[in-house]
């Protein structure tokens, strides 16, 4: 894994990867109950500290800020997306807006960086 991310066209997959893991914590911490339920804890801890070390190996090839940014942001997407569908939380038109202003820098990024 470590020798594929050496080239700059895995560090983006790479990234989306470690993306995805943000939302499997975020989301995980929501079942993880103060951290008093042990199987939705662990799987929350490895989602973390592979999120970590994948945006690590990403940092090899892109940019420190391009690469925050876009791990954040996909984070962040799909935590509002799947706490929409999930948690029942409020799926406002200005709340969507905001989710596509966040994609649009995504994109934005990825094209720039």
């Amino acid at each position: 894994m470590i020798a594929l991310v050496s080239s700059p066209s895995f560090a983006w997959p790479v990234l989306l990867l470690a993306g995805l893991l943000e939302i499997g914590w975020a989301i995980g911490l929501k079942y993880t109950d103060g951290f008093t339920r042990l199987w939705p804890s662990l799987l929350t801890l490895a989602s973390m500290a592979g999120s970590l070390a994948l945006l690590g190996l990403s940092l090899k090839n892109l940019p420190l800020g391009t690469a925050y940014a876009v791990w954040t942001g996909v984070g962040t997407v799909g935590t509002v997306a799947l706490g929409i569908m999930l948690f029942g939380e409020p799926a406002s038109v200005l709340r969507i807006a905001c989710i596509g202003l966040i994609l649009a820098g995504i994109f934005g990024l990825k094209l720039v960086g």
